[in-house]
């Protein structure tokens, strides 16, 4: 399978599979978000989340895909502190804002600076056609963001730290975005680098989980059995939503996928009312409208 994706890189083929893969991405993030946020605290969910996939990873890191070259360590830790910070900044965010505010804020902020980080890393421009997309999608997340903001009721005293996070953690999701598209394009088979990275990123948050868990009062803990079951479900959304949105910078444009992924904010917001039973009206309706409007602008105004 490797050959096979290799051979697409550059083609019009690879074009549409990058395309179909970061809309995958945007779907899964949006469901790997909301499980972050929903039943279980933030840091205890990304815990057993990053357990799994990393107990996952091993076995084919270890023994399936080819060992990595050399250069590629310095390359894991970068990705490995970029990670952890970043996910250090989500968990932080979460526990203090509504996913529905928190979501849009970091989602909008992220691909702006990945276009960015995209032309002065890959040498990538945006035709103006695309920059108005850019436009159009960020009007909509962060008109979503404004609406939501106005009409929260949840944690308001917090409110405004979380939206700070939110920023910073968006921030990272650029780095990580760009950074990483770095990564799987070093090395010569792009498995290598997500089973590798599944490994190695899993190694920081259990610890902390664990030690958050066994500081909560008894009465608060949440049963681990449960925890992990949604920690398992968690961990092979992220297998499917990472290694996607990875493959497609890969295989085509990495600011045309960050872009795309952004999508997300839509199906974050309908996750946001039907899951976890947020308010959706008209005008939201029409925001998630106008990103979905702007990804379009994007991928065909190239």
């Amino acid at each position: 399978m490797s050959a096979w994706i290799v051979s697409l890189e550059g083609t019009p083929a690879g074009s549409q599979a990058a395309m179909l893969l970061a809309l995958l991405a945007a779907i899964l993030h949006a469901i790997f978000g909301a499980m972050q946020k929903g039943r279980h605290d933030p840091w205890l969910m990304r815990g057993a989340i990053d357990i799994n996939y990393a107990v996952i990873a091993a076995p084919f890191a270890l023994f399936v895909v080819p060992f990595p070259e050399p250069h590629m360590w310095p390359i894991f830790a970068g990705a490995f502190l970029i990670h952890t910070a970043y996910k250090f900044l989500q968990a932080m965010a979460y526990t203090r804002g509504a996913y529905t505010v928190v979501y849009p804020v970091v989602r909008g902020t992220g691909p702006l600076f990945a276009v960015i980080g995209a032309w002065l890393i890959f040498g990538e421009v945006f035709t103006p056609t695309q920059w108005m997309g850019v436009a159009v999608l960020l009007t909509g997340i962060f008109g979503l963001a404004v609406y939501n903001l106005i009409h929260v009721t949840l944690n308001r005293d917090t409110l405004n730290m979380a939206l700070g996070l939110a920023v910073l953690t968006g921030l990272f999701v650029a780095l990580y975005t760009t950074f990483d598209a770095y990564g799987i394009r070093a090395t010569a088979d792009p498995f290598t680098f997500l089973m590798w990275f599944f490994m190695i990123d899993g190694l920081v948050m259990p610890v902390v989980a664990s030690l958050r868990w066994r500081a909560m009062s008894a009465h608060l803990r949440p049963p681990v059995t449960p925890l992990m079951k949604r920690g398992l479900v968690g961990a092979v959304i992220a297998f499917f939503s990472f290694g996607s949105i990875m493959m497609a910078t890969r295989l085509d444009k990495v600011g045309e996928a960050a872009v795309l992924r952004e999508t997300s904010t839509v199906f974050a917001a309908l996750i946001g009312w039907l899951v976890l039973k947020e308010t959706v009206g008209p005008r939201r309706i029409a925001l998630m409208c106008l990103i979905a409007l702007g990804a379009v602008i994007v991928q065909f105004g190239s």
